[in-house]
């Protein structure tokens, strides 16, 4: 496995992060007997990145990989762990409560404490917002920030599917770098490549992190919009590079966000111990600028201008 720093910290992260949003299932034995399988193989293929989220399983994906921690003594100490916050389910705590988000104050610290409870660890060594909450008071979020920080639960800060605006406002009270946005970045959606984002990643060392990189070509994209026309042309040139690679469709996709030189992080969530092993193939990949502008002109239907 190959690693690489994360934002302006001293973490050295697996190019591959493990993300963690499936692992209980459907919190049957079986389903959580198959997650804790999951994380034992990440771990022992080398995966040193683990991504939660509060709400992930309804706070036991978070419990169930605290059994894994208990089961492997060592592991705690040679492994990240992110997870992140500030989404609240409809019709909490009250049943007429709409889906919200809060980046409070208290919302923040009381959900850290949540996620430190559920994963029996003394701390977190990153911390991400997990959507931007309209509301945010960025100087009381920098506060918040500094005092995890001196209370020792949270090492490093950061933001999932934040613009480049919202980034910059919020890093502008920080005192310490926000080190990684996470946000959706696959074949479907390439916004971040158009927007902004990738290039404030790379001229603020910040570390991008891909959620749901395999859209569109494992399972179907998040709000879909592609014509079967569209699909078709994108699988052929995937079968295409697949064969002159030696090598599955997603391994592929994989490796075309590696090329990127922001330095994506691709999060991997199957639950699948052979795919989860088949992912490092994409990092062997020497894969070529033209290959990388093929799928990029097959996604849009036509050359760069």
């Amino acid at each position: 496995m190959k690693l690489q720093t994360i934002g302006k910290s001293d973490l050295q992260s697996s190019r591959l992060v493990y993300g963690c949003m499936r692992i209980v299932g459907d919190n049957s034995n079986e389903s959580r007997q198959k997650g804790k399988a999951a994380i034992r193989t990440a771990f022992e293929s080398g995966f040193t990145h683990f991504d939660h989220a509060d709400i992930y399983g309804g706070g036991k994906c978070e419990e169930l990989f605290a059994e894994v921690l208990h089961e492997i003594p060592d592991m705690r100490e040679k492994i990240i762990i992110t997870s992140k916050c500030g989404i609240i389910g409809k019709g909490n705590p009250e049943p007429d409560f709409p889906a919200r988000y809060d980046f409070s104050e208290k919302h923040i610290l009381d959900s850290v404490d949540g996620i430190l409870r559920r994963l029996k660890t003394d701390y977190i060594d990153i911390l991400l917002l997990h959507r931007p909450d309209y509301l945010f008071q960025a100087e009381e979020v920098a506060r918040t920030f500094e005092t995890l920080q001196r209370a020792g639960k949270v090492r490093h800060f950061g933001v999932s599917n934040f613009r480049p605006s919202q980034l910059n406002l919020l890093q502008k009270y920080c005192s310490m770098p926000l080190i990684s946005n996470q946000v959706e970045i696959n074949i479907h959606n390439i916004t971040t490549l158009l927007d902004g984002t990738l290039d404030q990643c790379q001229e603020k060392n910040i570390s991008p992190q891909a959620w749901c990189p395999l859209g569109g070509v494992v399972y179907p994209a998040w709000g879909n919009t592609f014509t079967s026309e569209t699909e078709k042309r994108i699988q052929i040139e995937f079968e295409r590079q697949a064969e002159k690679y030696n090598t599955a469709n997603w391994i592929v996709m994989l490796a075309w966000l590696l090329r990127h030189p922001a330095q994506i992080f691709p999060i991997i969530g199957t639950t699948n111990s052979s795919r989860i092993r088949a992912s490092l193939h994409a990092l062997e990949i020497d894969y070529s600028r033209e290959d990388w502008y093929r799928l990029l002109e097959a996604r849009n239907g036509y050359a760069v201008p």
